[in-house]
């Protein structure tokens, strides 16, 4: 069931963010732009099963449109990540991915996000939580791994082959440490070098690793991503922050820069009304992040931009929009 050794490398992934890759925005990119395989918004596995699933439970919906589909879940616990891989497995998902990056104080007091990085037992542990959990119902769900080149400092060396030793399918490499946050430039020499541990490793049987091995970190587009496998000789290249207003990020066929106007509006607007269908939990404050994004770039985009920055629901971005067009 490991569908990734089906799919052609490089493989173009989308990022899993928090308030921007939910439903309503992974439905947008999958009819404009869908790339090889895409992530959930990470999800909580403690708040899954501890009080919170009403709530988390809609991060997880998904269309068929976005298959290949991968859930993203963080936490500290291995007996919660089991469970999760068992849910991942009664809903459908292709693929289990565990959050080992995130550098979010409140994920990394529950020793998970990035904590994972100085805690290698537990770790290992957890992955090897997921995989149990995997095989829920017979089948066999590829487990992968996300995560940083290190804590305070680059610890590839002694951390990427504590995972490897698990045998997840995939391990993407932010290229930046923990301390790093996004405050630097992304060192993608890191990714070339994880290449290289992971094509001399060998596990305690004796095998080598079959682990794909990702890069991820200040990637502009799929040109980008393409010269950064070259460089690296890496698998595959997740891409986050282009995608921000630009659902064609992963399209061979259609560029950002060459969509109308109007139609980059109409896209925002399809966008805004898919948000409150699908996710009326949330606030609409969270949808507004994206008009800076879709908004910008051409005169009179800052005026337009401040009047959506008011608007209170999807009729009113719609009407806002649609005086827009008429003048």
């Amino acid at each position: 069931m490991n569908f990734w050794k089906d799919l052609k490398k490089p493989i173009m992934v989308l990022a899993p963010m928090a308030d921007v890759t939910d439903p309503a925005f992974r439905r947008i990119i999958a009819k404009y732009g869908k790339p090889d395989v895409m992530w959930t918004e990470f999800v909580s596995a403690d708040g899954l099963f501890l009080g919170g699933y009403n709530h988390l439970i809609k991060d997880l919906a998904f269309t068929e449109e976005e298959r290949p589909i991968v859930a993203q879940f963080f936490s500290g616990k291995a007996e919660m990540i089991e469970k999760a891989a068992e849910l991942a497995c009664d809903l459908g998902f292709d693929g289990i991915d565990l959050n080992m990056g995130c550098p979010a104080v409140p994920i990394e007091k529950q020793g998970s996000g990035s904590a994972h990085i100085k805690n290698f037992k537990n770790s290992q542990e957890v992955i090897l939580a997921a995989m149990r959990g995997a095989k829920k119902n017979g089948k066999d769900l590829p487990v992968s791994v996300k995560t940083r080149i290190g804590y305070n400092r680059n610890e590839l060396e002694t951390w990427l082959p504590v995972l490897l030793e698990t045998n997840p399918a995939i391990i993407t490499i932010h290229a930046r440490t923990r301390k790093e946050m996004s405050s630097v430039p992304a060192r993608w020499e890191h990714i070339k070098r994880a290449v290289e541990i992971r094509d001399n490793f060998v596990d305690s049987n004796g095998k080598k690793s079959e682990t794909l091995i990702f890069g991820n970190g200040d990637v502009t587009d799929l040109v980008d991503a393409e010269n950064k496998v070259v460089e690296t000789r890496c698998d595959g290249v997740m891409l986050g922050r282009a995608i921000f207003g630009n659902p064609w990020c992963f399209s061979r066929e259609v560029k950002r820069e060459e969509v109308s106007i109007p139609d980059r509006l109409r896209v925002m607007v399809e966008h805004t009304k898919l948000f409150e269908e699908l996710l009326p939990q949330k606030s609409f404050a969270i949808m507004k992040k994206h008009y800076k994004a879709y908004v910008n770039g051409w005169d009179g985009a800052k005026e337009l931009r401040m009047k959506l920055m008011e608007a209170k629901d999807a009729k009113e971005v719609e009407e806002i929009v649609e005086d827009y067009l008429k003048q």
